[in-house]
């Protein structure tokens, strides 16, 4: 067998390793929800990938080329193998809390645990235990912002939460990253500091999804609370109301909500927008 078909043939085992079900890794498959979900570690494809390919074992060493061959193989196969361990633990994690019931879309929860995964093995999540997602594939008219506790796995808030006012009426279509266009950006930030505007107490948040939303902090895109976000409004006016682009909450609910995610947890806008799903780096980057 020559060093490079060796090479790839320990790629290809450690992947079957790597993508086997949990009841070929000598887990329990008949383990409960929290004994699964105990301890929710990024997955580090690469470290059970260097266990099993060994390079100074290559004899003879392969030519530059098929080395760089036989490394881009295992990456790819690394990267499958990870996406599919990370969108496992998201739908045991989507029904164990119960989101369904609550009408957040699987595939919102999913993509949203595969950045935070991402975000997470980068080192620049400050809080780990929230995530919140702005569930846009919704209607305005739904509680479609979720608040979850990824410590102890529940769901803390769900309400109503606004969108640009040029990415739609009742639901939001169109988005941006360009500045005044007054339109929702998508992807994933970073909660940063609060501050007290002219809608009182308010949250910056970072864009860290390149191209999509990384001018969100020249944009003055904030999280804040509004009246127009509200029942009230709606039964006035027929649907509820739009912001410059922020993402606007209830007022009543808005200072609980910003304590709860401020200073470094992350934030997520989601619309099944092919382009943003296909491109985003924050979801398609993975860290060895």
């Amino acid at each position: 067998m020559s060093a490079l078909k060796n090479l790839l043939f320990k790629v290809t085992l450690s992947s079957t390793v790597l993508a086997a079900p949990s009841g070929m890794t000598g887990n329990n498959k008949d383990a409960s929800y929290e004994m699964r979900t105990k301890d929710l570690k990024p997955y580090y494809s690469s470290v059970v990938i260097k266990k099993f390919v060994n390079y100074t074992s290559l004899t003879p060493a392969p030519v530059f080329s098929e080395t760089k061959a036989a490394e881009n193989s295992m990456k790819a196969i690394a990267y499958m193998a990870e996406t599919k361990m990370v969108i496992s633990q998201a739908t045991i994690l989507y029904q164990g809390m119960g989101l369904e019931k609550a009408g957040l879309d699987q595939k919102a929860f999913e993509y949203a645990w595969r950045g935070y995964h991402n975000l997470l093995k980068k080192g620049i999540i400050r809080k780990k235990s929230v995530l919140s997602i702005c569930d846009f594939s919704q209607p305005s008219s739904s509680k479609r912002m979720y608040v979850i506790d990824v410590r102890h796995k529940r769901l803390l808030y769900r309400t109503y939460v606004a969108h640009g006012q040029n990415s739609g009426a009742e639901y939001a279509d169109s988005f941006s990253n360009e500045k005044d266009s007054y339109k929702s950006s998508l992807g994933f930030y970073l909660t940063s500091r609060t501050y007290y505007g002219k809608n009182g107490l308010s949250l910056k948040i970072n864009g860290v999804d390149t191209g999509f939303n990384d001018l969100a902090s020249k944009r003055n895109i904030v999280l804040h609370g509004s009246s127009y976000v509200s029942v009230k409004y709606m039964r006035n006016c027929g649907t509820l109301g739009t912001s410059l682009g922020c993402p606007a909450i209830p007022t009543a609910l808005s200072p609980r909500i910003i304590k709860t995610v401020k200073n470094g947890s992350v934030f997520f806008i989601y619309h099944p927008t092919k382009k943003y799903l296909e491109e985003s780096t924050v979801i398609n980057t993975m860290t060895i």
